[in-house]
């Protein structure tokens, strides 16, 4: 099973796809700790990325879509893997195809998760309190939710037209959400 999740932050992205990795016993793979393990370990592709990190710039495409590619042909993802945080416009999405054509590893579904917009603020304060992040301040919430909304949102149009995409309501009990995305995969 090759997977998408996707949705805005604070809906539970990185819940769900433990859960899923857990149950189809495939990878989670997050381009935040695809980039912290290539930075940690000093990879050619690391070393390039903290170069922008280092002058708080994003890192490009290109890059991003070099180290995605690295991760994805590694042995363990052989018999699947979850995206988290990949990809995020339309160029990263050109870039996975080829990715995926290249490795002969089309994408099996996308899984979009939404909640109201309430829903996600409160969320994301409440996680701010119990982890301390700092990122998560209410004007700092409000900016990522609109780059999602303008930026990633859209993508999924385009999954939708290809017949991958599984919307999910990513509201309630954590349990239920997974068993209704494993039961919407399931009938696929």
């Amino acid at each position: 099973m090759r997977l998408l999740i996707m949705g805005p932050q604070g809906v539970g992205k990185g819940t769900q796809a433990a859960l899923l990795a857990k149950h189809y016993d495939i990878p989670t793979i997050s381009t935040g700790d695809i980039f912290r393990f290539n930075i940690k370990n000093k990879t050619e592709l690391g070393v390039e990325a903290l170069k922008y990190i280092d002058k708080g710039e994003l890192v490009p495409d290109e890059l991003t879509n070099r180290i995605v590619e690295d991760r994805l042909a590694q042995d363990d993802v052989k018999n699947g893997w979850i995206l988290d945080g990949y990809p995020r416009n339309a160029s990263q999405v050109e870039a996975l195809d080829g990715i995926t054509a290249k490795l002969g590893t089309p994408l099996d579904a996308v899984v979009a998760l939404d909640a109201d917009h309430d829903v996600l603020m409160a969320r994301m304060k409440k996680r701010a309190e119990i982890e301390g992040r700092s990122d998560d301040t209410p004007e700092a919430i409000a900016k990522r939710l609109d780059v999602y909304a303008k930026e990633t949102a859209p993508l999924l149009n385009t999954y939708e037209q290809r017949g991958l995409l599984v919307k999910i309501d990513g509201t309630g009990d954590i349990d239920a959400i997974q068993a209704n995305i494993v039961s919407a995969l399931d009938a696929r």
